[in-house]
């Protein structure tokens, strides 16, 4: 299946339309901090041909078809083997001070869903991978059979939000000492025997919070997504705007924070005149998460949980 085939971009036009005020200038930089197969990168590259494109992503299968995608556009699109947050080294590299555009679409791509050898999908058996770069780091399963019991809980409530944290590692630890995990089917059979039927009766899968907190805990998301969003508005040029898709509200809401940061009035109350330097920095573009619509969900099921928030970088930061 090719990357067209099988990728729908999640709020495409909406995305555009909110980056497009600051791509119309020849020369304009937009940086697609998380590429995946490349739906929003070749739209971008489509509806602004005066502008370059730096695409960022941590998957070496996804840069490889991603790259095939965009290949008509030629040296206007720069590829780069990178986690989102190392955007300010890769900017630096690639000589590049400020940019006009940044999008990100956090979450796991639909390539790492579909691929059952990736162990994202808990709804197929597969290896208990969860590496959006398999060539580095720990799998899910060495996390699930090394941690300590109390590091798992914490885990589970911190990045699955999962109520059932202590009952569910309780049971993982009394299975790991048997024989190791490898595979997910054993796990959410694990957790579906150590859920109590109230618990299985709402939210769907009650295999999901957990492997999302795995998830999160294998690719350090949240720890990226907390240094990279800040870096990325400091490397927008004045009038550069942000947009940011996420899909759980954790990393929603330290976009809401950074972005809220941004346009705040920081001023000492009282003083009859705001110096400059307390003016905000960002206008938000948004007000408060958009949604997408029900038709965009009837096509695409993915973007269900999809929130989109921009802002527009509107001074520069002063020291």
């Amino acid at each position: 299946m090719s990357s067209n085939d099988r990728h729908v971009p999640v709020m495409l036009q909406r995305c555009l339309d909110m980056l497009a005020p600051a791509l119309a200038e020849p020369g304009a930089v937009v940086v697609d901090c998380t590429l995946g197969l490349g739906g929003h990168s070749e739209a971008l590259l489509a509806t602004f041909p005066a502008a370059r494109l730096i695409a960022l992503d941590r998957d070496p299968a996804a840069l490889k078809l991603a790259g095939e995608r965009l290949a008509p556009h030629g040296d206007r699109a720069t590829l780069v083997h990178a986690v989102y947050d190392e955007l300010p080294q890769v900017l630096d590299r690639l000589g590049v001070p400020r940019v006009q555009g940044v999008l990100f679409d956090l979450g796991v791509s639909s390539m790492q869903l579909d691929e059952a050898d990736r162990g994202f999908a808990y709804a197929q058996d597969a290896p208990l991978d969860m590496r959006m770069d398999q060539t580095t780091g720990m799998s899910a399963a060495e996390v699930l059979n090394t941690y300590p019991p109390g590091e798992l809980v914490r885990i589970l409530r911190a990045y699955g939000e999962e109520k059932q944290a202590k009952r569910i590692v309780e049971a993982v630890v009394r299975e790991r000492a048997k024989e190791p995990f490898t595979r997910s089917a054993r796990l959410v059979e694990l957790i579906r025997d150590a859920l109590p039927q109230a618990a299985k009766r709402t939210g769907g899968n009650p295999a999901k919070r957990t492997f999302q907190a795995l998830r999160i805990e294998v690719n350090a998301e949240l720890a990226a997504v907390e240094s990279a969003v800040p870096a990325a508005v400091r490397a927008l040029a004045v009038g550069g705007r942000i947009a940011v898709l996420s899909y759980q509200s954790l990393e929603d809401r330290i976009v809401k924070q950074v972005f809220a940061a941004g346009a705040a009035n920081t001023a000492p109350p009282g003083l009859p005149v705001v110096p400059e330097q307390y003016q905000p920095r960002l206008k938000l573009l948004t007000r408060g998460a958009e949604l997408p619509t029900e038709e965009e969900i009837a096509e695409n099921r993915r973007a269900a949980p999809a929130r989109l928030r921009g802002a527009e970088r509107i001074r520069e930061d002063i020291a």
